[in-house]
């Protein structure tokens, strides 16, 4: 019988890491991480990252200074693969999961320096002019009220194309699970988590990122709260403030998981708000699949 390779994908803090865990110890799994900020040394509290970071491959193995794309991460974890174990892949970086699994073999590099500052502070009418101009044929497809799709077009034209390796993963039965829960009770969850962070000193990593040398603008600086907090350092924001951005942002984030996930091929849904019970659900569909048991 084929080994398992179980993906489990959902909305930040609705339960991700708990339910992986639980289905590797199920399975005798190895696991492995697929959220791209917790690739990055260095940022823990902020970014989630499990208690048994040992028992993950792909977990800090990069300098927050450097660019962590969709291409090298799925380069990296079809080389963590051992096509003779059941593996389970976890994190809320759900393009990385659905390029490893659905074989995306294009992929774009990171925009030219700069780019992105430019486009940011360019206005709406002007970034549809100059998409109409790159290419009209792309400019009718992208919402064009939308700043930020129309600014990633435009990025991705300038980006570099990466031809990556589809892995080969035919050698695995591959079962999907994504974690879905009501706004509210995810709200909540959210607030609350953001608040543990700080309590637990997320503000006092951020003072070490910078005591490292490493800056704002860097790569894993990009992970949700990093750079509010980096501002209470400065002297621009306060702790009370921050804490209030962070929790909008990453509701606002996790909305757009959501959505994500609603068009996520194959996928099994598994209700959160069970807590414990999810990994019943889980080994349930694995027994009727004659994956489990």
């Amino acid at each position: 019988m084929k080994p398992l390779l179980v993906a489990v994908m959902g909305p930040t803090a609705s339960g991700k890491t708990a339910l992986a865990e639980g289905i590797a110890d199920k399975l005798q799994a190895k696991l492995i991480n697929a959220d791209t900020f917790q690739c990055y040394r260095h940022l823990d509290i902020g970014t989630a990252k499990p208690e048994r970071t040992e028992n993950y491959a792909l977990i800090d193995i990069a300098d927050p200074t450097e660019l962590l794309g969709v291409g090298e991460w799925v380069k990296r974890a079809d080389a963590t693969l051992d096509r003779s174990q059941n593996a389970v892949i976890v994190g809320g970086s759900g393009l990385n999961i659905r390029a490893l699994l659905e074989g995306y073999g294009e992929m774009h590099g990171p925009p030219p320096a700069g780019l992105r500052e430019r486009l940011n502070a360019t206005p709406l009418p002007e970034l549809v002019a100059e998409l109409n101009s790159l290419d009209a044929a792309v400019a009718e497809k992208v919402d064009i009220k939308n700043p930020v799709r129309v600014t990633r077009a435009i990025e991705r034209f300038h980006s570099q194309r990466l031809e990556t390796a589809v892995p080969d993963l035919s050698a695995y039965r591959i079962v999907k699970f994504g974690l879905d829960a009501s706004q509210q009770w995810l709200s909540n969850r959210i607030s609350r988590r953001t608040h543990e962070m700080i309590q637990m000193g997320w503000l006092d990593e951020v003072a070490k990122l910078r005591s490292l040398g490493f800056k704002a603008s860097d790569p894993g600086m990009k992970a949700h709260g990093y750079r509010s907090l980096w501002e209470v350092l400065e002297g621009t924001k306060t702790l009370e403030d921050a804490e209030e951005e962070i929790s909008i942002m990453v509701r606002q984030y996790a909305k757009r998981q959501r959505t994500w996930l609603r068009a996520e091929p194959n996928l099994c849904k598994i209700w959160a708000e069970d807590g414990r019970r999810s990994i019943e659900s889980v080994l349930s569909h694995l027994s009727k699949a004659g994956c489990y048991g």
